[in-house]
C-alpha cells in the first residue's frame, strides 16, 4: 500500500490488540495484569502477545499481528523495536501504540507521550485517538553490490552519531543507559576523518560538501532536552537536515551554543525567540529541508537509523512517506 492510499481505522477489525515486546526491556509477568485491566475496561478481547527474538526483532511478529486482524499493535521496547514494528505497519491503516521501555524513547518524546506510566500508555492504546504521522524511507547501498530498504521514524545519521553508536558498549548501555555514550563520544571525536559527499536535495542541483556529521530528521528532539532540529515536525511532509562542519575548538563551541543554548533554552520562550532574532547563522552548523535526499560518499561510512547501527553506506536515497503511519495518542478530554 502506498502513501496515497487513504489511511483510516478499519471497521471490520476485531477489537483486539497485539502487544509486541522485547523481553530484554519488558517483564511480561509484571505487564500482563495491567494490559488485562486496560483491555477489559475498554471492552476489548484478549490481547495477542508476541515476543521478539534476536533473530527477529519485530518484523515477523508485526506481520503476524496484521494477519490476525488486530485493531492496534502495541510496541513495548526500545527505539529499535518501535522502528521495526512501524516499518511493517507503514501504510496498513492499523495504528501503532507505544509502551516506552527503552533508553531513548525518541518517538514518544517527540510526540509528548508519557514515558514512565504503563497504565496511562495502555489506556491510550485501547481508548486513544489516531494521529497520522510521516515516516521516512531509505535505500542504502554499501558499495559492494548490497542494497537494503528500511523505514525510520526519528533520524538517520552519518558521522559522529553513527560512529558513537558503533563504539558503544552494549553491556554498559544496558546497565548505565545514556551514560554509556560518553566514552563512545570521546572515541568518535578523536576520529578526524571527514565525510566527503555529493548530494542532491529535491529538484536542486548536485552539490559537494565536506562535513563531520549529517543527520536527517523526521523529528527534532533527543534525550537530555536536546533540540537538534528546531523546525522539524512529525507530520509536515518534509524532513529536516543538519550538517555539522566544525573547524577545531571554535567550531564545536559554536555548535554547542547553537544547540544547547539557542535551541534548548532561548527558543522555548517568547523573549528568548526575540533575542534569537539578532543571532547569526554559523558556518559550523547548517540546516536544510526537503522531501528527498540523494547522497554519494567518497568511501563507505557508518550509518544509523533511529539510534541503531545499520552497517556502512557508500550511497543512499531517502524520502518522506507523508502521513503513512497512524500512532495512538491520548484522547482529548
Amino acid at each position: 500500500m502506498t502513501s496515497e492510499t487513504p489511511l483510516h481505522e478499519s471497521t471490520d477489525h476485531a477489537r483486539r490488540a497485539a502487544l509486541i515486546y522485547n523481553p530484554v526491556k519488558v517483564e511480561p509477568g509484571e505487564l500482563r495484569p495491567i494490559v488485562e485491566a486496560a483491555e477489559q475496561e475498554a471492552g476489548w478481547g484478549p490481547t495477542l502477545w508476541l515476543e521478539t527474538t534476536e533473530e527477529d526483532p519485530g518484523t515477523g511478529q508485526a506481520e503476524e499481528a496484521l494477519s490476525a486482524g488486530v485493531a492496534v499493535v502495541i510496541a513495548a521496547g526500545g527505539d529499535g523495536t518501535v522502528r521495526v514494528v512501524a516499518e511493517v505497519l507503514r501504510g496498513s491503516g492499523v495504528p501503532l501504540a507505544l509502551l516506552p521501555s527503552g533508553t531513548g524513547n525518541l518517538l514518544a518524546r517527540n510526540l509528548d507521550l508519557t514515558l514512565d506510566d504503563a497504565e496511562h500508555s495502555l489506556r491510550s492504546a485501547f481508548a486513544g485517538e489516531n494521529r497520522p504521522i510521516d515516516m521516512a524511507v531509505i535505500d542504502i547501498r554499501d558499495g559492494v553490490g548490497g542494497s537494503r530498504r528500511h523505514a525510520y521514524l526519528v533520524m538517520a545519521g552519518l558521522g559522529l552519531d553513527a560512529k558513537m553508536l558503533a563504539n558503544t558498549d552494549d553491556e554498559l548501555k544496558a546497565k548505565a543507559g545514556w551514560l554509556a555514550y560518553v566514552k563512545a563520544i570521546g572515541v568518535a571525536l578523536r576520529d578526524k576523518n571527514q565525510l566527503r559527499l555529493r548530494f542532491k536535495l529535491d529538484n536542486g542541483g548536485t552539490r559537494r560538501m565536506r562535513a563531520h556529521t549529517i543527520m536527517i530528521g523526521n523529528c527534532g528532539s533527543l534525550p537530555a532536552n536536546i533540540l537538534l532540529l528546531p523546525e522539524a515536525a512529525v507530520d509536515d511532509g518534509e524532513f529536516d537536515i543538519v550538517v555539522l562542519r566544525p573547524e577545531g575548538f571554535v567550531g564545536w563551541l559554536q555548535i554547542t551554543v547553537k544547540i544547547f543554548w539557542e535551541n534548548g533554552v532561548l527558543r522555548r520562550t517568547t523573549a528568548g525567540r526575540k533575542l534569537m532574532g539578532a543571532t547569526k547563522e554559523v558556518r559550523a552548523l547548517n540546516y536544510l529541508r526537503g522531501r528527498e535526499l540523494i547522497v554519494s560518499l567518497s568511501r563507505p561510512e557508518q550509518i544509523q537509523l533511529d539510534g541503531d547501527g545499520f552497517g556502512v553506506a557508500q550511497s543512499f536515497k531517502t524520502w518522506v512517506d507523508p502521513r503513512s503511519l497512524l500512532v495512538r495518542v491520548p484522547a482529548e478530554e
